[in-house]
């Protein structure tokens, strides 16, 4: 990883987070840099106008990889088979038992969604870079979903759920509500033909 260029959009955090990032830069550990950020296509679009390599690896801040060997699958993977987007399945590491549930239920999707559109999640989203630019990376007009967007429009041949898995905590269930994040969820699903859902506010990111 200290060889691989990281860049962390900061949309203002409060967290600490540009601090953070920048002990690990001073400490040797990682070649990580941070970029102006807002809603999520804004600045994951500005991180991959400045990368350079082939492959394009978008994460939430909240995550952390299952299987410390999932990113080296993932580029051996889309090498191989010469894809254009991979994801991976996302655990939820704490919460109640229907936390985990609905999770699962996510990841029951993202397969079948292989029979029809692809959706990958933007928790973890390796892009061809090149396709990536073809296909205009995020749409920074969408208010919610931009990750469910842009990989919908990738053929399914071109299409690879990996195994490995990436862990995050329940926060959107407890500060959004399991059910109106589970409604949000399928009515995304249903409304994949209509651009004009995703361009309006659904509070999401009031949470």
């Amino acid at each position: 990883m200290r060889n691989t260029k990281v860049y962390v959009a900061d949309a203002s955090s409060t967290d600490g987070t540009p601090d953070l990032v920048r002990k690990f830069k001073e400490d040797g550990l990682l070649d990580v840099e941070v970029i102006a950020g807002g809603l999520p296509s804004v600045g994951r679009n500005a991180g991959a106008a400045r990368a350079e390599t082939d492959y394009l690896l978008f994460m939430d801040a909240d995550v952390e990889l299952k299987d410390p060997a999932l990113i080296r699958h993932c580029v051996e993977r889309m090498k191989r088979r010469r894809l254009h987007c991979v994801t991976t399945n996302i655990l939820c590491r704490d919460g109640k038992f229907v936390d985990r549930f609905l999770y699962a239920g996510s990841n029951m999707c993202q397969y079948l969604s292989r029979l029809h559109q692809p959706f990958a999640t933007g928790m973890f989203m390796m892009f061809d870079r090149q396709r990536f630019e073809e296909l205009g990376g995020f749409n920074e007009r969408a208010l919610y979903a931009e990750d469910y967007l842009l990989s919908k429009k990738v053929k399914r041949s071109r299409f690879r759920i990996v195994r490995g898995g990436v862990l995050t905590t329940n926060r959107r269930f407890r500060k959004m509500g399991r059910v109106k994040t589970a409604t949000l969820f399928f009515k995304t699903a249903f409304n994949f033909w209509n651009e004009r859902h995703f361009l309006r506010d659904h509070e999401y990111w009031k949470y």
